[in-house]
């Protein structure tokens, strides 16, 4: 049985973070360098984007997570170091400024970056201020404000659960807001968990649970250079060691699951300028990859983000958007609803248009959180995808982003 729980990436024992200002943007009076310890070695996995154009600290962090195992994380906002001037050197010597706080071997610390693209990052700042960073056992809050960007709300969820006879704890922060359409997991995302298991399991299991949790969110159709999501296992819950796909492990991968799928929701609710969250539900496709890929379709549709917004219930963009989604389905079985906390309306059956009440359904469109239920009326598949209306403040946001 898995439970929620708070404390974010300081639920389970023996993680600590904190933030401090090191003035990596110097226009910005916020934090912006966050650090996430263990107390003891950690078995670690990660996941990142597919972007074929990765930034330094991603490089960096894959080069010291060769050998499964971490302890720390460093993390700064306002600069992405991606395609920037000694990218790669810097990214070093970030890891080399945390290594040096921390007293640990710099291989063992992870490095991620969010911020602006192709300026070098003020590496400078970082050394000479991180020294100032004071880590607590309530640190996560910290840690996750001082990596926000333009994510207007903080982000975490933290669960609780037995393996072994022994209490497990799972939490987690990330960021992200503009810029999101994963192909692996968030922007940025940092899971610890006191939980004893096989870095290798560890491995499998997040690229499994990415798969329908960050891997299903759609803000803007844009692959982030950044994307990174880093699971830390320090084992100091005292189960034995999860090392085979038993009963354990399944507890394991739904903890994972719920910590994973709750932040993945946040963040389409939390987009760029967004004013409602969209759900796809797609149930009865062939089988759960092709309801996956139709419920992403939909969710990342920009002219059915921009229906949501004027609280159009124009079900044609549904469709469409289904239909060049590349999945196999027939059209003249498909049914949508369109639902929230003012009701539900039916809107297309077996293809075509019902007559519905246009007022009605605009009572249901303006609510902040929207369904959309698709039945494709052929077996057994389904899926959730999450996503956001498409908005005026999107393009104000990101019209002006560097200045």
């Amino acid at each position: 049985m898995v439970r929620k729980i708070t404390g974010g990436v300081c639920a389970a024992q023996g993680f600590t973070a904190g933030a401090t200002r090191c003035g990596v943007k110097a226009s910005s009076p916020k934090d912006d360098t966050a650090v996430i310890l263990s107390a003891a070695p950690c078995a670690a996995a990660a996941v990142y984007t597919r972007n074929r154009v990765k930034a330094a600290p991603l490089q960096v962090t894959r080069e010291h997570l060769t050998d499964g195992t971490a302890r720390a994380i460093v993390a700064n906002s306002g600069n992405a170091n991606a395609c920037a001037p000694d990218g790669l050197e810097n990214a070093r010597r970030e890891a080399a400024a945390a290594a040096a706080l921390l007293g640990i071997p710099e291989s063992d610390v992870v490095v991620a970056s969010t911020g602006v693209i192709g300026q070098r990052l003020n590496i400078e700042c970082i050394e000479e201020n991180l020294k100032n960073l004071t880590l607590s056992a309530d640190g996560s809050a910290a840690a996750e404000n001082a990596i926000m960007t333009t994510d207007t709300k903080p982000k975490e969820e933290a669960c609780e659960f037995t393996a072994g006879g022994k209490a497990c704890r799972i939490g987690g922060i990330c960021k992200g807001s503009g810029m999101i359409h994963p192909n692996m997991g968030t922007m940025l995302a940092f899971v610890t968990t006191d939980c004893a298991i096989d870095a290798a399991l560890i491995q499998e299991t997040l690229r499994d649970v990415t798969r329908t949790s960050f891997n299903c969110v759609s803000v803007d159709g844009d692959t982030s250079t950044n994307d990174m999501c880093v699971v830390l296992a320090n084992g100091l819950a005292g189960n034995p060691a999860i090392v085979e796909k038993g009963e354990d492990w399944r507890t394991f991968r739904e903890a994972l699951a719920t910590v994973c799928m709750s932040l993945a929701r946040q963040i389409a609710a939390d987009g760029e300028g967004a004013s409602r969250l969209i759900t796809c539900c797609v149930r009865n496709a062939r089988d759960d990859d092709t309801a996956t890929v139709l419920a992403k379709a939909v969710c990342s549709s920009s002219l059915l983000k921009a229906a949501m917004f004027g609280a159009d219930a124009n079900w044609g963009r549904v469709l469409c958007a289904m239909g060049y989604s590349g999945a196999e389905f027939d059209p003249e079985k498909v049914d949508v609803d369109f639902s929230s906390g003012k009701g539900e309306i039916a809107v297309c059956k077996a293809g075509r248009a019902l007559d519905f009440d246009e007022g009605k359904a605009k009572e249901i469109l303006l609510e902040p959180e929207v369904t959309i239920y698709i039945d494709v009326n052929e077996a057994g598949g389904s899926a959730v995808a999450w996503g956001c209306d498409l908005t005026y403040d999107y393009v104000k946001i990101n019209g002006d982003y560097r200045t």
